[in-house]
């Protein structure tokens, strides 16, 4: 019986003892827990939080990315920054028919140096269409090239707008070098001014009116002859004023190409061909067509308000 007992007892002593060790162990590792996480808070708050503040100066600083602009205010940046060039003016007014004489077999005057004058005068009316362009004014012209259309041709393009005046360019074989003259029409019947009930309403403007009946072809230049007059003697003093020694007022003669033009129709002579250096006349081209164009705007107000009344 006590043999029995003995291993009993030995068995629950070991057993015992094993329960206080794994008691006692667990308590030193629960203990060495908490002193090694108590340790660890106190500690913490006292290290400077260097790595990560070395972290943020040593990473270089980020760029801000800037918005993509739209359409529209690049357009608006890019027109900013560039000149915006001047809007093309408006067509207003008559259309203004440019002649340059003669061409193709008709080279019309010669000079003893070679100069010939449709060359000469298709220069003038080119240099003459780019001022009238720029003031707004549209230009046709009656030739642009070296051919040469009939005098009925040239007036038939003039009558084919109704509100035109017509400018005929023409280089003199005679008279005083580096002088300008203007012509109107004029029939070997005229009428005087005085005797002309119309004379005082015609001679202010030049007037897009079209006569009621059929006017011959030879006619058509007559109801227009008051206005062409007026406005040959408004360049004509322009002109006296840029070239010394070019008349004071115009002259009225039988010039063939203006007969046949329904329309204020004038004819503008340089003098002469004769030079003996072609650029004499061709630095004569841009005064020209500044006075072109400042007579025919001087000329537009008036034409405006003189039509006044037909629209109604």
């Amino acid at each position: 019986m006590p043999n029995r007992q003995r291993p009993l007892f030995f068995t629950t002593a070991r057993f015992v003892i094993s329960a206080i060790l794994f008691r006692v162990r667990n308590s030193f590792r629960f203990a060495a827990f908490l002193f090694v996480a108590g340790a660890s808070i106190l500690v913490a708050p006292l290290k400077p939080a260097q790595p990560a503040l070395q972290a943020s100066t040593q990473s270089p600083p980020q760029q801000v990315q800037q918005p993509t602009p739209g359409p529209q205010q690049a357009v608006s940046a890019q027109a900013g920054s560039q000149q915006v060039p001047p809007p093309i003016p408006i067509h207003t007014g008559p259309v203004i028919v440019l002649d340059a004489a003669h061409g193709g077999m008709d080279s019309g005057a010669r000079g003893q140096n070679g100069l010939v004058e449709k060359d000469i005068v298709l220069l003038f009316a080119r240099i003459t269409r780019f001022a009238l362009e720029r003031e707004g004014f549209r230009v046709v012209m009656t030739r642009n090239d070296d051919s040469n259309p009939s005098y009925d041709d040239r007036a038939a393009l003039a009558n084919s707008y109704r509100d035109a005046v017509f400018v005929s360019f023409h280089i003199a074989s005679t008279g005083t070098l580096h002088t300008a003259r203007v012509y109107s029409y004029q029939f070997p019947d005229a009428v005087p001014a005085a005797a002309n009930p119309n004379a005082a309403a015609s001679s202010a403007v030049p007037r897009p009116v079209r006569p009621a009946s059929l006017v011959p072809w030879e006619e058509a230049q007559r109801p227009y002859t008051d206005a062409s007059r007026h406005l040959a003697d408004v360049l004509q003093a322009d002109l006296a004023l840029r070239f010394p020694g070019s008349p004071g007022a115009s002259s009225a003669a039988a010039v063939r190409g203006l007969r046949s033009v329904e329309a204020p129709a004038i004819a503008v002579e340089i003098s002469n061909v004769s030079v003996s250096d072609p650029n004499q006349l061709i630095e004569m081209a841009a005064p020209i067509s500044i006075a072109i164009v400042h007579t025919i705007v001087a000329s537009r107000p008036a034409a405006s308000s003189a039509a006044a009344p037909e629209s109604k």
